[in-house]
């Protein structure tokens, strides 16, 4: 299926019997977010919310992950608080309540139809926000999941701050963000990330959407809509407090030096405030 403006191959998408089957295409690189991914992300899920016959969307990841996360030449251009190293904080539209960063994530609750996204390997920081966007996610036990941003001196600005608070327990979203600490999926299914577990989470990622698609699509898109009005009522406000935040830390000293003492394999040394 040719969609305009996916880039190199980002992203692949393919239909068959109403189910888009929707894969990150990075697999040497881990499905590690760039430029060219992120916009061909948007634009597959864009194009996929306005397609006739549309019954459900199965999101994966090509390789051994999901999605590790924000690619590490990213972090090179935080630094450049008044420069624009890349287009991932830019706004989708004037009207829009999201930028780039955050639609990749959100526009999988925009899609009329349920999503589940198949998780292996690893689902860390945008790819867990990306991941934490679809309607239900089932992943390999082993999955390595974490909010990863405050390892890198940031926070969740993906639209995973509203996201997970709707899935856990606040007191263990709270603790997931300010730890950045990994775990495994079975431990993230008991704590209600994860919907299910599967030894091939792609496989019944594809069963379920078969079950899906033979429901009446008025009905499931009605119960769509009733489900994420709550959402919706809260994400404007809470994605604009998302990008506040960010942007006060990308580039600041103490987000510098988060990063600085990974690559430079040391403890890192953060000042006071």
């Amino acid at each position: 299926m040719h969609i305009e403006g996916i880039k190199e191959n980002r992203v692949t998408v393919s239909l068959r019997q109403g189910i888009a089957d929707v894969r990150l295409n990075r697999p040497d690189k881990r499905n590690a977010l760039d430029d060219a991914l992120f916009q061909s992300l948007a634009a597959a899920g864009e194009a996929l919310k306005m397609l006739p016959g549309l019954r459900a969307v199965v999101l994966s990841g090509a390789g051994e992950s999901f999605c590790a996360g924000l690619d590490f030449g990213s972090f090179k251009g935080m630094s450049q608080r008044d420069g624009q190293p890349s287009t991932i904080g830019t706004m989708v539209s004037e009207d829009a309540i999201t930028h780039l960063a955050q639609q990749v994530c959100w526009v999988w609750q925009e899609m009329p139809v349920p999503v589940i996204a198949a998780l292996q390997g690893h689902a860390l920081g945008g790819g867990m926000q990306i991941a934490l966007g679809a309607d239900i996610r089932i992943a390999h036990p082993d999955t390595q999941l974490s909010v990863r941003e405050t390892f890198w001196g940031l926070i969740p600005d993906m639209t995973g701050t509203l996201m997970l608070s709707h899935l856990v327990r606040p007191d263990v979203a709270r603790e997931l963000v300010y730890t950045a600490r990994m775990l495994a999926a079975a431990e993230g299914h008991a704590l209600g990330l994860v919907t299910h577990l599967s030894e091939d989470p792609l496989a019944a990622a594809q069963t379920l959407a078969r079950e899906i698609a033979s429901r009446s699509p008025d009905a499931v898109r009605a119960a769509k809509r009733l489900l994420t009005r709550t959402l919706r009522a809260e994400a404007a406000k809470q994605f604009a407090a998302e990008r506040d935040e960010i942007h006060q830390l990308i580039g600041s000293d103490n987000q510098n030096e988060a990063v600085t003492a990974y690559f430079e394999k040391r403890a890192p040394v953060f000042k006071d405030v």
